[in-house]
C-alpha cells in the first residue's frame, strides 16, 4: 500500500517553475504508515538499511584505494621510490570531494545534460589527439597538476547519453532502433582507437550491450550483432598492431614455469611469477623475499596495470581475495540500486556504471593470472592515476545519489516497474492495480493542495 507525505510537498524548488509544476514534481512514493508516519514511518525507513548501504559503498571504495596505496608502497620498495604515493594521496582527496559532490547532488539534475556531457567528452577526445604524444600515445591533456586522460570521463558521459536516449523509449526493441545507441558508442570509440587505445575503446561494447538489454532490446538482435562481430574478427586481426597480436598469442601459448621469455609473454610470465612468490601469506608476513634474485620481481607498469599483482605479492591470497570481495560488494550494491530505482534514467545509469566497473575488474585481474590478454585497463580505485581515480569515485558518488532516492521517485505510473512476487499468481495484476491507485491518490491530494491556502495539506 502506498501513501503520501503532504509535508514533503514542494521538495524540489525552482524559481522559474510554476507552483503547479512544483507540486506535481513534489510528490513522493513513501511506505504507508497511517497517522503516525512522521515518527513510526521515518523510523521504519531508517531501519531499512539505506544509510548502511551508502556507507558500505564508501567504505568498500576507500578500502580498495588503501590496498592500492599499499601496492604502490610495495612497488617503491622493489623498484625505487618515485613519490607517486604522495600524488595518489592528493588525487584521493580530490576523488573523495568529487564523490561527496556527486552523492549530495540530486541525480535528476543530470538527466537533461546527458547529450551535453557526451558532446563535451567528444571534444576532449578530439583535443587529446592534438596533444604531444606520451609513450607513443596521445591520450592525455596537460592541466598543470595532472594530465587528464580524456577517455575516463568519456565513458561516464557515454553512460549518461545512453540513459538519456533510452529512458521512456521503446525504439530499441526494433533493429533499426539500435542505430542511434550504436553511434553514441562508435564516435568516442573511434576517437579513442586513434590515440591509440584499443583496450579502453572495447570497454564501450559490453556497457552498450547491457544497457540496451536492460532497456528492453531484443536478445536476438544483440546476438546477431555479436555474430557479426565474431565473423569480422579476421578483419579486426589484420588491423591490430604487432604488439596487440602478440598479447593474444601470449595468452594462448602461455606456459607456467621455465625460463623467462624475452619477447612475447614477458609481462604475463612476470605477473604470474610475482603472484606465486607472494604465496598464501604474502611478503608482509613472510618477512623476506621468497628468492634473492631481483630479476624475478621485475614487472613493467607495476603501479598501474599490474597493481593487483603488487597487492597479491604483499598480502598474499588474502589480499587478492579482499580486492575481489570489495569490488564484488560494489557490483552487488550497484545491481541492487538499479533494481530498486523506479526512474528510468537512474536505473539505466546505475546499470551502466555497474557494468563498466565489473568489466574493468574482470579484465585487469584476469590479465594478471593469464585468463585474458594483457590490456591497459586500470584496476578501478586501486591503480595509480588521477583521472581513473577521480572518475571512479565520481561514478560511485552518482550511484550513491541514485541509491539515496531509490523507490521514492515521482514518476508516472506507466513507467513504474511492477514488483512481481512469484509466490502469488495475482501479484503482477495487483501491482498494476496499485499503480493506478497511486495515480488516483496523487490526483486527489493534488487537487486538495491546490485549493488549500498555504499549499500544505494537513
Amino acid at each position: 500500500m502506498v501513501g503520501f507525505c503532504p509535508s514533503d510537498l514542494l521538495w524540489e524548488h525552482s524559481g522559474g517553475e510554476s507552483m503547479l509544476r512544483q507540486r506535481l514534481r513534489g510528490f513522493h512514493r513513501v511506505p504507508f504508515a497511517g497517522a503516525g508516519w512522521h515518527w513510526g514511518g521515518r523510523l521504519l525507513a531508517a531501519m531499512r538499511g539505506h544509510r548502511l548501504d551508502l556507507w558500505l559503498i564508501v567504505c568498500s571504495a576507500v578500502g580498495l584505494t588503501l590496498l592500492g596505496l599499499a601496492g604502490l608502497v610495495r612497488a617503491d620498495e622493489l623498484y625505487g621510490r618515485q613519490q607517486l604515493v604522495e600524488r595518489q594521496l592528493i588525487w584521493f582527496t580530490m576523488a573523495l570531494a568529487a564523490m561527496a559532490m556527486c552523492a549530495l547532488t540530486p541525480y535528476r539534475l543530470l538527466r537533461s545534460w546527458g547529450y551535453v556531457f557526451w558532446g563535451g567528452s567528444v571534444l576532449l577526445l578530439t583535443t587529446a589527439l592534438f596533444m604531444p604524444p606520451i609513450n607513443g600515445s596521445r591520450r592525455w591533456i596537460p592541466l598543470g597538476l595532472f594530465d587528464l586522460q580524456a577517455s575516463e570521463p568519456a565513458r561516464l558521459a557515454f553512460i549518461f547519453a545512453m540513459a538519456t536516449w533510452l529512458m521512456h523509449r521503446d525504439s530499441q526493441r526494433k533493429l533499426a532502433g539500435l542505430v542511434i545507441p550504436a553511434m553514441l558508442a562508435l564516435v568516442p570509440m573511434v576517437l579513442i582507437i586513434r590515440e591509440p587505445d584499443l583496450d579502453t575503446a572495447l570497454l564501450f561494447a559490453p556497457v552498450l550491450a547491457v544497457m540496451l538489454l536492460a532497456a528492453g532490446a531484443q536478445v536476438r538482435h544483440l546476438v546477431a550483432a555479436i555474430l557479426v562481430l565474431v565473423i569480422s574478427l579476421p578483419v579486426l586481426w589484420t588491423q591490430m598492431s604487432a604488439e596487440q597480436q602478440s598479447r593474444i598469442v601470449a595468452v594462448i601459448m602461455q606456459q607456467d614455469g621455465g625460463e623467462t621469455p624475452s619477447g612475447d609473454g614477458y609481462h604475463l610470465h612476470q605477473a604470474k611469477q610475482i603472484l606465486a612468490l607472494g604465496g598464501i601469506r604474502g611478503s608482509l608476513l613472510q618477512g623476506q623475499p621468497a628468492i634473492a634474485d631481483e630479476s624475478a620481481y621485475r614487472l613493467p607498469a607495476a603501479r598501474t596495470d599490474f597493481v593487483f599483482t603488487m597487492i597479491g605479492e604483499r598480502f598474499g591470497l588474502a589480499g587478492c581475495g579482499l580486492v575481489l570481495l570489495l569490488h564484488g560488494l560494489l557490483i552487488l550494491m550497484g545491481t541492487l540500486t538499479a533494481q530498486s530505482c523506479q526512474e528510468s534514467w537512474g536505473r539505466l545509469t546505475a546499470i551502466g556504471i555497474t557494468t563498466l566497473l565489473g568489466v574493468q575488474v574482470f579484465l585487469n585481474t584476469g590479465m594478471a593470472v593469464g585468463l585474458v590478454p594483457i590490456t591497459g585497463t586500470a584496476l578501478p580505485l586501486c591503480s595509480y592515476g588521477g583521472s581513473s581515480l577521480i572518475s571512479s569515485y565520481a561514478a560511485l558518488g552518482l550511484l550513491i545519489s541514485i541509491r539515496r532516492t531509490a523507490g521514492w521517485e515521482a514518476v508516472p505510473p506507466r513507467y513504474l516497474q511492477p514488483q512481481r512476487d512469484l509466490r502469488f499468481p495475482g501479484a503482477a495484476e495487483e501491482s498494476r492495480l496499485n499503480a493506478h491507485a497511486v495515480a488516483v491518490g496523487r490526483s486527489i491530494v493534488l487537487v486538495v493542495s491546490i485549493f488549500s491556502g498555504n499549499g500544505i495539506v494537513g
